[in-house]
């Protein structure tokens, strides 16, 4: 009777392991897509498996997540958008910015795609309308590009003396830097600024931009959106402050490291959305019938310990607009 019993603890044991086994191989694989590196995006994902997990799936138990990261090089993401592909993963998710998002979308018209960019997603050909996305991609935009100009707007109402404004984009992202130099030409002409335009694409240039700014006389820098620029967002933020620029970036990161000012959308609403589309449709909903979400939320930080070491006085009423004021 022991054996008998013994036997039948060693079958359930098995089928135990069996079905374990089974549930593995049956989870689904979700492909994220970035230009930039692990170490540097670990604060993104954090709202990206919070939105996962609103839609009822949790990295590990019935969702493996497959991270292809290009580490700031843009020229590798086709490689690696084929790689997820070959994989057949479930959905890819293309959150490292315009470049992943265009290199998701040229690998497959069949595996669904949920891009997070900064730019249109129908200027760029992403979709074929924010309402009715079309093909196998949908996803969130934020406001990163369009509200450039207001970037330009507060910088002049913290520093009315500058007249000459720097931008600095990433010549290797046209796609989120054209737009963006459009709109703040348009602006600048309105309020009477000269543009001067700077690029970066590695490290390297940066003492090349900010030699270049001393030499420009630039008032004030805006610092373009960008996934290159998102990873850096700190050095970027010291570098402004050790050669006393006074300067604006999309993320909050960028001010609490020093920098003047952020705005821009509100960084983990922005990813939250990214991950609560892509457990959407990893249930069976099609991108196709999914409305691009146009993240709505924006915050502004201003370090007003960094304008009084600049000598500037920020107005009360922009304190009050503000977000949060870092002291």
């Amino acid at each position: 009777m022991r054996r008998r019993e013994v036997l039948l603890g060693l079958g359930g044991t098995l089928a135990w392991q069996t079905a374990g086994q089974a549930q593995q191989k049956t989870m689904p694989v979700i492909g994220f897509l970035s230009s930039a590196s692990a170490n540097l995006y670990e604060h993104r994902l954090h709202p990206f498996r919070e939105g996962l997990k609103e839609a009822g799936y949790v990295e590990g138990q019935n969702v493996e997540i497959d991270y292809r990261w290009a580490e700031g090089r843009n020229d590798r993401l086709p490689e690696l958008a084929a790689q997820l592909v070959q994989r057949r993963v479930a959905v890819i998710v293309s959150a490292g910015g315009t470049p992943s998002a265009m290199a998701a979308k040229a690998a497959t018209t069949t595996i669904p795609i949920v891009f997070g960019v900064a730019v249109d997603p129908v200027e760029v050909g992403l979709v074929d309308s924010l309402s009715h996305p079309g093909g196998n991609i949908t996803g969130v935009a934020n406001l990163n590009v369009e509200v450039g100009p207001k970037r330009l707007e507060l910088l002049r109402e913290l520093v009315p003396s500058a007249s000459v404004i720097a931008v600095l984009v990433n010549p290797a992202s046209p796609a989120n830097a054209d737009p963006f130099v459009r709109g703040l030409q348009t602006a600048a002409s309105k309020l009477g600024l000269q543009l001067r335009i700077l690029q970066a694409s590695s490290e390297r240039d940066f003492d090349t931009v900010f030699s270049t700014l001393t030499q420009l006389r630039a008032g004030a820098l805006v610092i373009g959106p960008d996934v290159f620029f998102n990873a850096r967002a700190e050095q970027l933020a010291a570098l402004t402050v050790h050669h006393a620029v006074p300067a604006v970036y999309q993320y909050r990161a960028f001010a609490a490291a020093g920098g003047l000012l952020s705005y821009g959308s509100d960084e983990a609403d922005y990813y939250r959305q990214v991950g609560f589309y892509a457990g959407r449709v990893l249930k069976g909903e099609k991108p196709a019938e999914l409305p691009v979400v146009q993240a709505t939320k924006v915050e502004m930080i201003i370090n007003l310990k960094t304008a009084k070491a600049l000598g500037l006085t920020v107005p009360v009423p922009l304190l009050a607009r503000a977000s949060e004021v870092i002291e």
